[in-house]
């Protein structure tokens, strides 16, 4: 590894505050720069990966292969994950980002100050209920966190009342802090955070707790976007880690503005499938702000086409013509790259490269895990060949009814022909039509559906809402489908048992 001022060096970084030798903070930029936005999204996930944060690397490498000046834009793992199924987050083989082991782990703190502001919020609630009350707090919906994935705390027993802890990833919070736009911003948005309902049936609002300093002396240093670096020396800003089946599945907002100022090109990722957090990086990040898209690359591998398929990649390959569809719905600079396997026929990918080109759209064959920055060359030429700018076409229109938007996305993302929910939901649905937020939609990530099951492309089923929430500060509408839930619990053998600490050194299962 370089030592991190020679990579703040070349990107012209001055103001940063070093985390040891190889990590820093950042001075964030709140205007946009010239940078174009390079969006990295995938097909639906399956247990092999599909290599979407890898390509992501590879790409980022790629282009200043090329002579161009490219910069890394991720997510930071949550350590639930990590510890559980999925383990580390830094991409695979040579394509990775570096320090592995710390970036998936604390890191620089900033999950910690999120989960300590947003229990603040919590422990400064109950003690408003203990000390009379004067707010007439009769319903608390705000709930705590922690960055585990922890079953047993989906649902507490507190003094006098009943409720239940999101894991960090999913809170309000985590949400606010990744779409905040300057620390002004911010202070609106956590004042604006309803904490709960009083007897009146009105809304109480965090400003009321009188806390928003405290909470910002919190958040103050986890606002700053962090350096790393990949395997080859290039630099990667990593910030913000909402989850995508459930939050907006996007790095924050001021680290893709503070990144746009840094290099000609910024590659990013969003979470799962096209129709979890690319969807969401349109709809949500792109409606108010001002991104210069460049292009979307869509991931694939013949594993994950053949899994939609249950092994017949002719049926799975349907996957990958549901999310173009989707993604053309919205925006026209498309290219789809397969992450390749060791083990990949070569009849295999030319079949997907046919398949692509009947639909007319680019489609290149990717090695990043194997070659690291040479893998993707050709990517990085399909990428630099978009010379239009890549408009966004929104799917509704925030003054639509939420009834009409949720809908929109059941017809038009999911193919579905429509959703059922109780008659409650649908008085909930009709109060909360007065928010002319955009909707973020929680469901299974392994299905454009709301059902695990229905693989490839799945037309004509009917989705069940589950519950909407109003996050007043994130200023969101979260629409629940099927039997999602915000604190995951771990598998039959998490990851957490794998993991070795030898000899000074931490090793992550791969």
């Amino acid at each position: 590894m370089l030592n991190i001022e020679t990579i703040a060096k070349k990107y012209d970084i001055e103001n940063f505050y070093r985390y040891g030798e190889y990590m820093a903070k950042i001075s964030p930029i709140t205007t946009t720069g010239k940078g174009k936005v390079i969006l990295v999204t995938a097909t639906n996930p399956t247990q092999y990966g599909e290599g979407k944060t890898t390509t992501a690397i590879g790409l980022t490498d790629a282009l200043n292969e090329l002579g161009i000046k490219a910069i890394g834009n991720l997510r930071e793992p949550s350590m639930g994950p990590v510890f559980g199924l999925k383990g580390g987050a830094t991409g695979g083989g040579n394509a990775v980002v570096l320090p592995e082991a710390e970036i998936n782990l604390h890191f620089t703190g900033d999950f910690h100050a999120i989960t300590s502001a947003n229990n603040l919020i919590s422990a400064m609630i109950d003690n408003e209920i203990y000390h009379g009350n004067k707010l007439d707090l009769v319903e608390v919906i705000f709930k705590r966190c922690i960055d585990m994935n922890d079953r047993a705390l989906r649902h507490i027993e507190l003094e006098g009342r009943k409720e239940g802890f999101d894991i960090t990833a999913a809170s309000e919070l985590m949400a606010i802090l990744c779409l905040s736009k300057n620390i002004l911003d911010l202070r609106m948005r956590l004042d604006s955070i309803i904490i709960g309902y009083n007897s009146q049936l009105q809304p109480v609002f965090l400003s009321a707790l009188h806390i928003t300093d405290a909470l910002i002396s919190l958040l103050i240093q986890a606002f700053k976007p962090n350096l790393v670096q990949t395997k080859e020396g290039n630099g990667v800003v990593i910030h913000g880690g909402p989850f995508a089946n459930i939050a907006h599945g996007c790095s924050s907002l001021i680290s893709l503005t503070t990144s746009s100022n840094l290099a000609d090109y910024v590659i990013t990722e969003a979470g799962f499938g096209a129709d979890a957090g690319a969807f969401k990086f349109m709809d949500i990040l792109m409606r108010e702000n001002k991104i210069n898209l460049g292009a979307i690359v869509l991931v694939t591998s013949v594993r994950a086409l053949k899994q939609n398929g249950e092994g017949d990649l002719s049926i799975g390959i349907e996957n990958l013509h549901a999310h173009v569809d989707n993604l053309r719905l919205m925006n026209k600079n498309l290219v789809v790259t397969v992450n390749k396997f060791l083990d990949d026929s070569e009849k295999d990918l030319l079949y997907i490269q046919n398949y692509c080109k009947e639909l007319g759209v680019l489609c290149t064959i990717n090695s990043v895990y194997q070659e690291g920055g040479k893998g993707a060359i050709t990517l990085a030429e399909a990428i630099l060949s978009f010379k239009e700018k890549s408009e966004v076409t929104p799917i509704y229109q925030l003054d639509d009814s939420l009834y009409d938007k949720i809908n929109s996305y059941v017809t038009k993302i999911c193919h579905g022909t429509g959703f059922t929910c109780s008659f409650e939901l649908m008085q909930k649905m009709n109060e909360l039509n007065k928010y002319k937020y955009p909707i973020c939609v929680a469901k299974t990530q392994y299905s454009l559906s709301d059902k695990k099951s229905l693989l490839g492309y799945p037309k004509g089923h009917t989705m069940k809402l589950t519950n909407i929430e109003v996050k007043n500060g994130a200023k969101l509408i979260i629409v629940y489908f099927g039997g999602i839930i915000t604190m995951p619990g771990l598998n039959e053998n998490p990851s957490a048992k794998d993991i070795l600490y030898q000899n000074g050194e931490i090793i992550l299962p791969r």
